[in-house]
């Protein structure tokens, strides 16, 4: 059985395959179980295998690979304009061994299990902050019932609940007391085990050349340069630093047509975690600009003048995403020029 290409549609238990030949004609169209899956591709020459990108992709592509075939990860929405007719798993498949195919497909880059490890370790991290600023959230709308109201940031706010949750003279029951004093210690518990995961990655930065290098860029510290790592490792899947800072959602959307560019604000698309730590990076270097003379800063203070301060941090970001992409490429470190008048 000659096949070019082959489609899965991935799920949790039962996987639809869809092969071609080389004349694009059908020569597989089956339904496997997840134990079957791999037995299954074992017995096909090497060809291209197509998924979409969702959460066990990483997993079987690796998986394929080792079996010799070239596997490819493609986004979703990119797969959708190739399904014909009704969505159902045979015509998904199908869709996917079309869209693999293409020669302009935009692919997704696939991950080793030690880069996906360090990623396990940020998602962990920042599930531990959201829940984190739940309960501080609760527990001040809480303490808000009894007439006490907290100041707004998490060190004032955790500070001033700690001092009345201890005052025995104020006017809390007991049970309340008692039942929002568990509430603090749950707090406490995950300011601990956060402060783990960060010392964790502060080692992980220390022993990798590649996080080193991202951290001599202003606003790009220990979690934003193992995150860039690990999630786009050497950046060589990009042809320039323009497309990560497009992928990353750092660029403006576009509405163009007739000829006339109609620019709007970023669009916010792909990785909506690294984008968030590069444009917090940001936003402090823009704070802290003000006495600085380096051809960066001279920058910085220059777009702050014409477009303000939320514009300027987004364009700093933009700005870091495409000098990481440059380190990472190249091997080479960030240099602060010095403007000597």
């Amino acid at each position: 059985m000659s096949i070019k290409a082959i489609g899965i549609d991935l799920a949790k238990s039962v996987f639809s395959l869809y092969g071609v030949d080389d004349h694009g004609k059908c020569v597989l169209r089956k339904t496997v179980k997840r134990h079957q899956l791999l037995n299954e591709i074992a017995k096909i020459p090497k060809c291209l295998i197509g998924m979409e990108a969702c959460s066990s992709a990483q997993h079987w592509a690796r998986e394929f690979i080792k079996h010799g075939h070239d596997a490819r990860i493609m986004p979703a929405r990119f797969v959708i304009p190739y399904r014909k007719s009704q969505k159902n798993d045979s015509n998904d498949a199908e869709a996917i061994c079309e869209a693999v195919t293409r020669p302009n497909m935009r692919f997704v880059a696939i991950k080793s299990a030690e880069q996906q490890a360090v990623l396990c370790l940020h998602r962990l991290r920042r599930g531990l902050i959201k829940d984190r600023t739940a309960r501080i959230n609760r527990l001040r709308g809480l303490l808000a019932e009894y007439g006490f109201a907290a100041p707004k940031g998490r060190y004032p706010g955790q500070a001033t609940m700690y001092a009345l949750l201890e005052d025995a003279e104020n006017s809390l029951p007991d049970l309340a007391r008692r039942l929002l004093k568990e509430c603090w210690d749950s707090i406490e518990a995950l300011n601990q085990e956060i402060q783990s995961y960060d010392r964790q990655l502060s080692e992980l930065a220390k022993q990798s050349a590649a996080a080193k290098r991202l951290m001599t860029i202003p606003g790009i510290g220990e979690i934003t340069a193992t995150g860039l790592v690990a999630t786009i490792s050497d950046g060589k899947q990009y042809d320039n630093g323009r497309q990560l800072a497009a992928w990353l959602g750092l660029v403006p959307r576009q509405y163009s047509t007739g000829g006339k560019p109609r620019l709007g604000r970023i669009s916010k698309q792909g990785d909506s975690y690294l984008r968030t730590l590069l444009i917090h990076g940001a936003r402090a270097v823009v704070s802290t600009c003000k006495d600085k003379e380096d051809k960066l800063s001279l920058w910085i203070k220059s777009l702050l003048a014409r477009v303000g301060f939320a514009k300027t941090t987004v364009a700093l970001a933009a700005k870091n995403a495409r000098i990481a992409w440059a380190l990472l490429t190249k091997e080479t470190e960030f240099k602060t020029e010095i403007v000597t008048s």
